[in-house]
């Protein structure tokens, strides 16, 4: 067993595990936090507490004008992050064959081109948003050891899928074996690494800005702010 054979079997599982396992205890323990009655009574005229959570989620999915173009910014960056991460991994020929092999689900697959784009995108959202961060004295104050780790981890995979990157997509899948066994182990390696870390840095807000936004909506919809 080389490490090719290794990160495609025992080390994928490993993965798959801790990432299912520790994201569910994550939401489970975020379910279970015992939370503190509101005794003030609610602003009159106020929704109810699930309609003051559903109205803030999808309103935090854009900056507020006051909030200046540096803010506007952030979000477009994030926005090109988000939508071209989706793109290559939900839309790359490849990576829709390693899904199909784990969950036996599969869809077309958009053009290698696109893919290209998408990935170069990706890459340069993440650098800038790096650059964003580290240039800016507030943002170093409030940055800590799981903010670099978790765009290391987040990087790595995207870098080391652009290496192997070198043929076409319908060439790659035309073969019954891999060429490049190296790299493409290392590639696999940095998106197991991505699950394994996932439950336990900050890549969880995936999930948990359901909650937060959702929960912060309910605060203010008691008060009689609106979102």
């Amino acid at each position: 067993m080389d490490l090719l054979d290794f990160v495609r079997g025992p080390g994928l599982t490993f993965a798959l595990i801790v990432f299912v396992l520790g994201t569910g205890w994550r939401l489970l323990h975020l379910l279970r936090r015992p939370r503190k009655p509101d005794l003030s009574p609610a602003r009159e005229g106020a929704p109810g507490p699930g309609e003051g959570a559903l109205r803030n989620i999808p309103r935090g999915l854009w900056p507020r004008q006051a909030f200046g173009p540096v803010a506007q910014f952030a979000a477009v960056n994030a926005y090109v992050f988000h939508v071209g991460l989706a793109l290559v991994f939900f839309g790359y020929a490849p990576h829709i064959a390693f899904i199909h092999r784990v969950t036996g689900l599969s869809w077309p697959a958009l053009p290698d081109a696109v893919m290209v784009v998408a990935a170069g995108a990706t890459i340069l959202s993440l650098l800038l948003a790096l650059m964003a961060r580290l240039s800016n004295p507030v943002r170093q104050k409030i940055s800590n050891a799981d903010d670099l780790i978790t765009w290391t981890i987040t990087f790595l995979p995207l870098v080391t899928g652009m290496a192997i990157l070198i043929e076409p997509s319908s060439t790659i899948l035309a073969r019954d074996h891999a060429i490049y066994r190296g790299p493409l182990a290392v590639h696999l390696l940095s998106l197991e690494l991505l699950l394994v870390w996932f439950p336990f840095g900050k890549l969880m807000h995936a999930f948990l800005f359901a909650f937060s936004r959702g929960a912060t909506g309910m605060r203010l919809s008691h008060r009689g702010v609106r979102p």
